[in-house]
């Protein structure tokens, strides 16, 4: 029961930063996520546990939108950071997200100097079907950002019409989460086909989830990257 409790909490932490990023992204004249103080016990816990699970979208607004960052959430989200690293037996995804967490600390944050610096390996990627490849990318959407250069994103660009059939294999599936993060990944991707429809496509994903957040932030992503926002 405990344990039921506390992943309902984080679940609600997580959506909560989520829909933040999202209002950041969409303008408001702003760009702070405004995260909550990582004070010590439960609640600076739940916050620094939120900001690992959501990666490095956590900062993506200033980043995508070039803007100097929020000195509180740069001290919020590095002590995430450094809170968890991965451990040995970690899946891959872990692994990469924490190294995509370190990348994009080290981008707003020059004082950071210590996080893995060695990419993770991709083999795990090359050797995916499709339908598991388009699942592994989506859950690694926060490394799709212009201008990110990594082992994953070249992967990815390999095989730019397996995620799309991973994008559409997801939409008629009705998992929208999934379909969002690889229409984020479509969007930087060359070689992708102009049949695909991707922006109808994503159009579509956000109205369909509701509000989901998680989906939101992906979709705002795309359309920022689409219009020409660097990191």
């Amino acid at each position: 029961m405990e344990q039921s409790g506390t992943s309902a909490l984080l679940k609600g932490a997580v959506q909560d930063l989520a829909s933040g990023v999202v209002s950041a992204l969409r303008g408001g004249g702003h760009t702070r996520v405004v995260l909550p103080a990582a004070t010590d016990g439960g609640a600076g816990e739940l916050t620094l546990a939120a900001v690992r699970v959501l990666g490095a979208d956590a900062m993506l607004p200033c980043l995508l939108l070039r803007t100097p960052p929020d000195p509180g959430d740069v001290a919020v989200f590095r002590k995430a950071v450094e809170a968890y690293p991965p451990r040995e037996d970690a899946a891959p995804t872990v692994r990469w997200s924490h190294w995509g967490m370190a990348r994009a600390l080290r981008r707003i944050d020059p004082s950071f100097a210590s996080g893995p610096s060695d990419e993770p390996g991709t083999a795990w990627l090359d050797e995916a079907e499709w339908q598991s490849l388009t699942h592994q990318l989506a859950v690694l959407a926060p490394l799709a950002v212009p201008a990110g250069d990594c082992a994953v994103s070249r992967a990815a660009g390999r095989r730019p019409v397996d995620v799309a059939r991973g994008f559409v294999r997801a939409v008629r599936r009705r998992d929208w989460r999934q379909a969002a993060g690889a229409g984020r990944w479509l969007t930087l991707l060359p070689g992708v086909p102009d049949t695909l429809g991707l922006e109808s496509g994503l159009d579509f994903v956000e109205l369909m989830s509701g509000d989901d957040p998680l989906v939101a932030l992906h979709v705002q992503a795309a359309r920022l990257m689409r219009t020409g926002a660097l990191v």
